[in-house]
């Protein structure tokens, strides 16, 4: 296990600054190429698609507000419509007004680098001074992805190869993990793919609600020289990633701060892995092609998301 000492040489050792230049904002994301999105077209081997995401409920993870109209025509305002608006008196509508955090330990999203600084800098050395309260973040916000991300995806069932249903809050995932996962799934993570990790916290929760308190199972930072060595585009996992306690006292949170800020390693937080795995087990298939679109939001560190995986 690395020292902290060791951890914090991270930044340097595994730094992506300048590699894809000075005025890159997507980081690893510049791994997956039109290859490799062919690739992840070929994965496509049933045509069975499914999400990835928990489902967004009201009003425990957000501010909603509902406006329903059975008739339009007798809306406040509808005299100032068309006449054909009037007329038709069969047309109605719902609409609504949401207000997310997303943010934390409970909803699936998508983490862009300008999430997360190091010393006051984010990815490829640029100042935390360009996030603005106002306007946002001026660089590698999550419009850097707009075009979404379209991969091969390849699931590790750690808490599967452990021979657990999940692991225990604190559990940290290792190296020796991952490659015992790929060698009983019989699968290998290439450059420009999604790793998603599966420590079996879904199944926990689907089965005792989420659980509270900020100790948590997830990635070990010594898996950081391993995704950095395999070009990872995008990790994701069913925790909001680091195990807690890191093990560290000087850094909280080595997984996300050296990934965003070092790296440029994007993350999806907060998963919901329990019914790719099923199917995945169904099927003996691990790798499959996985879509996800952030929303356009401007000058944001990240987005809720439904990632799917298409088998």
């Amino acid at each position: 296990m690395p020292t902290q000492d060791e951890v914090l040489g991270y930044f340097d050792t595994l730094s992506n600054w300048g590699r894809w230049g000075d005025d890159d904002e997507r980081g690893t994301l510049n791994h997956i190429t039109d290859d490799v999105r062919l690739a992840a077209a070929r994965a496509v081997r049933h045509g069975r698609s499914v999400s990835c995401a928990w489902e967004v409920s009201a009003p425990a993870d957000m501010e909603r507000s509902t406006t329903t109209c059975p008739c339009t025509a007798d809306m406040p305002g509808a005299e100032n419509m068309p006449p054909a608006f009037h007329a038709d008196r069969r047309w109605g509508f719902s609409s609504e007004r949401l207000g997310i955090s997303f943010h934390g330990n409970t909803l699936t999203h998508l983490d862009s680098p300008c999430h997360i600084y190091w010393d006051g800098t984010m990815y490829n050395g640029r100042s935390h001074s360009l996030v603005d309260a106002a306007t946002g973040s001026a660089w590698a916000a999550v419009t850097a992805a707009a075009n979404g991300i379209v991969t091969r995806g390849v699931l590790l069932d750690v808490a599967a190869a452990r021979g657990v249903p999940w692991l225990e809050p604190g559990q940290g995932v290792f190296p020796h993990d991952l490659e015992e996962a790929e060698r009983r799934q019989d699968v290998r993570v290439r450059p420009g793919d999604a790793v998603l990790l599966r420590t079996g916290y879904g199944r926990f929760r689907h089965e005792n609600g989420a659980a509270s308190g900020f100790t948590q199972a997830g990635w070990h930072a010594s898996c950081l020289p391993w995704l950095h060595e395999r070009e990872v585009a995008l990790i994701g996992a069913d925790t909001p990633q680091d195990v807690q306690p890191s093990g560290y006292d000087d850094v909280l949170m080595p997984v996300h701060a050296v990934s965003l800020v070092a790296m440029g390693l994007w993350m999806l937080d907060n998963c919901d892995l329990e019914a790719c795995a099923t199917t995945a087990t169904e099927l003996g298939q691990w790798d499959f092609q996985l879509a996800v679109s952030p929303v356009r939001f401007s000058g944001t560190s990240g987005s809720p998301v439904n990632p799917i995986a298409t088998f």
